[in-house]
C-alpha cells in the first residue's frame, strides 16, 4: 500500500461472476470519529480495511483514544479516557475525513485545534460552512498557521441555514450539536446516505437526531453518549464502481450486499446507455448484450442525484459508448486532472473551462503507463485498463488504496488479470516504461 508499487493489467477479459461489496468508506470514516463523542466502548461493524480507516485509527489512538480492528471488519473504539484536542498536520494530512474531528472535538471536549485537512486534490475545499455551523452554537474559531483552533464556553443549539449543500459541514455541525444545550437545526442539509449513517449511528448510542436524509436536520442535544455495537452500510461507490466495469467490459456481474435504491441514478444512467440491470434485494445484476451502447450525458449532483465520486468511473464508460457525451461536474472544481492519463491511453476527451468534459466515444483503448491522480480517478485508470488492449500499468497506487478494500482479490474473482508488483526505483518518467 505504497507509492513503490504498480498495480498490472492485461485488458479485454469480460467480467463474470459475482462481487460482495464492503461497508462504506465515506460512512466508516465519519463514524469512527463520532465515536469521540462517546463514553464507552463503540464496536463499528462491516468497516473496510482501507488505508483512510488505518490512518484515523492512528489519529484516535495520538489522541487518547483507544482503537483497534478486533476482526476482519469489526473496530472497537472506546474515547472514554480522550483528553488531547490537537491534531497536527502530520498526522492528518493525508486524510479528508479528519475534517470531523472538528465537530467531534468541540463537542467532546468544546475545544479542537485541527491542521486543516488532506486528501485527494481536486479543487478547493472550504471550510466555510463548517465555521458557520460552529459559530452559530456560540463557539469562536480562528484559522493560524494551518490549524482551525476552535474554543467555545458552551454549545448552545441554533438554526444554520448551509448556503450550499456540504456533506461535510452537515455532519460536523451534527457531531458538534449532538452534546449541546437545546435543539439545532441544519437547513439545506446533505442527504447522502452517509449522513443518514452517521445519524443513525449517534442515535444508536443515545442522540437525539431526526430528519437525515431531508432538506431539514433536528438535533436534540443530551448530556451524553454511551457505548454499543453499530453496522456501516454498504459502500454505494464501490459498488458503482464494479457496475460501471462490469458494464465496461461488457461482462456479466452480480454485484451483492448493496442497497439498490442508493444505486438509483447510476442504474437509470446505464440503462439508458442500454446497459442490462436487474435489481434484487440487496443486490443489482449488470449485464451488456447489446452490441453497442449509447451516448449519455451526465452531470453530477449531490444525493439523490448522480454522485461526484463515480464521475471518472462513469466518464470512462462514455469512452467505449456510441456518440458524443458530455460530462458536467457541479460538485467539484478541477476534478479532470485524470483525463490527460486517459487520452494517453487513446480516449478522446477535451475539458472545456473547469467543469464540462466532451467524451467522443467509439475510442480503441490500448494499454500504456498511467497515475492515479486521486482515489476515484485511480478506480477510473481500472476500468479503463481493463477495457483496453494490452497492458496497462497504473502508478500512486495509494491513492486506490485509501479507499477500495481487496481491489485486485475482487476483479481476480470475476476473472481480471491483474496483479500488484514492487516497483524500485519508481520510474522518474512513465512514457520510459516498458510494459
Amino acid at each position: 500500500m505504497n507509492n513503490e508499487e504498480k498495480m498490472v493489467i492485461l485488458g479485454g477479459v469480460k467480467l463474470h461472476g459475482e462481487v460482495k461489496i464492503s461497508g462504506a468508506k465515506n460512512s466508516a470514516v465519519a463514524i469512527l470519529v463520532a465515536s469521540i463523542l462517546v463514553k464507552g466502548k463503540c464496536v463499528i461493524e462491516n468497516v473496510p480495511h482501507v488505508s483512510d480507516i488505518l490512518d484515523l485509527i492512528d489519529i484516535i489512538n495520538g489522541l487518547g483514544g483507544v482503537a483497534e480492528f478486533v476482526g476482519e471488519d469489526t473496530v472497537e473504539v472506546d474515547c472514554s479516557d480522550l483528553t488531547d484536542y490537537v491534531a497536527s498536520y502530520d498526522s492528518v494530512r493525508k486524510i479528508r475525513a479528519s475534517s470531523y474531528l472538528m465537530g467531534a472535538l468541540l463537542g467532546r471536549l468544546k475545544k479542537a485545534s485541527v491542521a486543516l485537512p488532506g486528501g485527494c486534490d481536486f479543487g478547493v475545499r472550504p471550510i466555510d460552512q463548517h465555521i458557520k455551523g460552529f459559530e452559530a452554537l456560540g463557539a469562536k474559531v480562528d484559522i493560524e498557521y494551518g490549524m482551525v483552533n476552535i474554543t467555545a464556553d458552551e454549545l448552545v443549539g441554533d438554526t444554520v441555514y448551509l448556503d450550499v449543500v456540504s456533506v461535510g459541514a452537515t455532519i460536523n455541525i451534527m457531531l458538534a450539536a449532538a452534546l449541546a444545550d437545546g435543539i439545532t437545526v441544519i437547513d439545506s442539509a446533505a442527504k447522502e446516505p452517509h449522513v443518514v449513517d452517521v445519524a443513525n449511528f449517534l442515535n444508536s448510542m443515545g442522540a437525539n437526531i431526526k430528519g437525515a436524509g431531508t432538506d431539514v436536520i433536528k438535533i436534540r442535544g443530551v448530556k451524553e453518549l454511551h457505548g454499543g455495537t453499530f453496522s456501516v452500510i454498504p459502500d454505494q461507490i464501490e459498488a458503482g464502481t464494479f457496475m460501471i466495469a462490469a458494464a465496461a467490459t461488457r461482462g456479466d456481474v452480480m454485484v451483492t450486499n448493496i442497497i439498490p435504491k442508493h444505486m438509483e441514478s447510476l442504474s437509470a444512467k446505464l440503462e439508458e446507455m442500454g446497459v442490462g440491470v436487474e435489481e434484487y434485494d440487496e443486490a443489482i445484476r449488470i449485464y451488456v448484450d447489446k452490441p453497442e451502447l449509447k451516448r449519455a450525458n451526465v452531470k453530477t449532483q449531490p444525493y439523490p442525484g448522480f454522485p461526484t465520486d463515480l464521475q471518472p468511473q462513469m466518464l470512462t464508460l462514455l469512452t467505449v459508448a456510441k456518440g458524443t457525451s458530455i460530462m458536467k461536474e457541479n460538485v467539484w472544481d478541477n476534478r479532470f486532472k485524470y483525463i490527460d492519463e486517459l487520452n494517453r491511453m487513446g480516449a478522446n476527451v477535451n475539458v472545456e473551462g473547469k467543469d464540462v468534459a466532451v467524451v467522443e466515444g467509439g475510442s480503441r483503448l490500448t494499454g500504456a503507463p498511467v497515475c492515479a491522480t486521486d482515489l476515484r480517478a485511480g478506480a477510473a485508470m481500472v476500468i479503463a485498463a481493463l477495457i483496453a488492449d494490452g497492458v496497462t500499468e497504473i502508478y500512486n497506487l495509494q491513492y486506490i488504496d485509501r479507499g477500495y478494500e481487496n481491489l485486485e482479490e475482487k476483479l481476480r474473482a470475476l476473472g481480471a488479470q491483474i496483479t500488484r508488483r514492487n516497483v524500485n526505483p519508481m520510474p522518474g518518467v512513465l512514457s520510459a516504461v516498458n510494459v
